[in-house]
């Protein structure tokens, strides 16, 4: 008899499961943060998907690795997961550190990019932000976004906050222009390098190319 198959609707109905007694910081279902996360990653494959809608199990729930392996989960949907839980990382209280942990792993650095982008709605914000007005996330989501969107093509994070929060992309493009603009800064100096590299030095008897003195190249 072959064993049924783990899959997206699996998840979702774990997921919902899993967290139907939790509430987030605003006292909301939280279920609905796991969903939304989940369903912001369509675009990708189904294995990238059940550890969206999985992202907090490890973290926020009794499930461990071996829980999940039993149930079916698929093993890369599993390391994913182990990936994006902060309770699992070196250095749990290190908010970038767990994100630039995730950002070694593409799979990983996409379902935190929907995380991030749920978790920075403008209205969550801003009633987050009411609620305690010396706590606002907004800094802390912002400097994971450096990090996270430079993990993955552009063109993906693009397809995330189409789906979860397209009040974002702007902050994608700022990220890309600035990136554009130091490659575009480093090729000029190298060019200007390269130039003052020639022949014109008057330091340099262009007459005798045997005692040019040191020959080691210049590091830029």
């Amino acid at each position: 008899m072959t064993e049924a198959k783990f899959t997206v609707e699996t998840a979702m109905v774990l997921a919902e499961v899993a967290h139907s007694r939790q509430k987030d910081k605003l006292k909301r279902p939280y279920g609905e943060h796991v969903m939304a996360v989940g369903d912001a990653l369509a675009d990708f494959d189904d294995d990238i998907r059940i550890a969206g809608y999985l992202h907090s199990v490890a973290e926020d729930t009794p499930m461990t690795r071996q829980g999940l392996l039993d149930m079916g989960v698929p093993p890369r949907s599993v390391e994913i997961v182990e990936r994006v839980s902060t309770n699992l990382q070196e250095d749990p209280d290190d908010y970038l550190a767990c994100i630039r942990a995730a950002s070694q792993d593409h799979d990983a650095a996409l379902v935190k990019i929907s995380d991030n982008a749920h978790n920075s709605l403008p209205e969550r914000v801003q009633a987050l932000a009411r609620k305690w007005p010396d706590k606002t996330p907004t800094t802390k989501y912002a400097d994971a976004r450096e990090i996270l969107y430079r993990a993955v093509p552009e063109a993906e994070v693009l397809l995330i906050l189409q789906r979860a929060n397209p009040f974002l992309i702007p902050a994608l493009e700022a990220i890309v222009a600035a990136d554009n603009a130091d490659a575009a800064a480093a090729d000029t100096d190298d060019t200007d390098d390269a130039g003052a590299s020639g022949t014109d030095d008057p330091d340099v008897d262009a007459g005798n190319s045997a005692d040019t003195g040191d020959s080691t190249p210049a590091k830029s």
